[in-house]
């Protein structure tokens, strides 16, 4: 029997064991995927020993990311260019490390705005300078735009991501201050938020939308709740809106086919089962 895990701390919340025991069952194979809360100062054995207690490898949650991509021994190009890991396996007998959050960002906003919607984009603002920032901004790096934007309400952070991503793109990319959101967002046809305004428990984002161009689409990773008040407004102005449940559940297929050896799909009926997942613990 295959077995895989996420490890985080704590960990207790996580949905990944929900998403892989369904496509376990899904696909009838012999396996398991489980849950392992370890303190930071232990994170370092457990990356040790992990093989040695039969696991193929796994998922790696906050507050590991950053101490798994110091502590593996090869890491992809995607995760050295984001400087955190969340899936590792084993190959050629080293442990690697993939940042897949950078595929499951951009897989769903292909699923949700259809092949080719980077021809109607310029420029994308990027708000929040965090690991899910750097996801994000990797991923439109591959992508056919001329400018990404990056903004934070610490503006020192936006500038660490941009000096960190920018060597060897061909997209422009640039920081914008917050306090100057309001003379940026005009110029914006992709607006994704990446900081935890919005969610359950925290304060809103709060944007003035109505200058947005009209054929913007405006996407929040944030997916408790749903839909936030960013993604509200974003439908009260008639803009298309991308949903944050999407780039977990995608994330979560490279890792799969790694260790159980399937491509698995992410079908209407798994979006179902975590979103009344979600619902159940509100």
């Amino acid at each position: 029997m295959t077995k895989a895990f996420v490890v985080g701390h704590p960990i207790k919340h996580s949905r990944s064991p929900l998403i892989h025991g369904y496509w376990l069952k899904q696909y009838g194979i012999d396996g398991s995927y489980e849950r392992i809360d370890v303190a930071p100062v232990k994170f370092g054995d457990f990356l040790k020993d992990f093989r040695s207690q039969g696991f193929a490898g796994g998922n790696v949650t906050i507050p590991h990311k950053e101490m798994a991509f110091l502590s593996v021994e090869r890491r992809t190009e995607r995760a050295e260019r984001v400087g955190a890991v969340n899936t590792l396996w084993f190959e050629d007998g080293v442990i690697w490390g993939d940042n897949t959050d950078v595929i499951g960002f951009m897989a769903h906003l292909d699923a949700s705005l259809g092949k080719g919607w980077e021809q109607d984009v310029d420029t994308a603002l990027v708000l929040g300078a965090g690991g899910a920032a750097r996801a994000v901004v990797a991923g439109l790096q591959d992508r056919p735009l001329k400018r990404i934007l990056v903004a934070n309400r610490t503006l020192s952070k936006a500038e660490d991501l941009v000096r960190d991503l920018r060597p060897g793109s061909s997209v422009a990319l640039e920081t914008s201050a917050w306090e100057a959101l309001g003379r940026v967002i005009p110029h914006a046809q992709l607006i994704v938020n990446t900081t935890s305004l919005g969610m359950a428990g925290q304060p809103p984002l709060t944007l003035d939308l109505s200058r947005v161009p009209r054929n913007a689409a405006v996407a929040d990773i944030v997916y408790v709740p749903l839909e936030t008040p960013l993604l509200s407004a974003a439908a009260a102005q008639g803009l298309r809106t991308v949903d944050g449940l999407g780039m977990l559940l995608h994330q979560a297929v490279p890792g799969f086919k790694r260790w159980f050896g399937v491509t698995p799909e992410v079908t209407p009926e798994l979006r179902a089962l975590i979103l009344a997942d979600i619902e159940g613990h509100r």
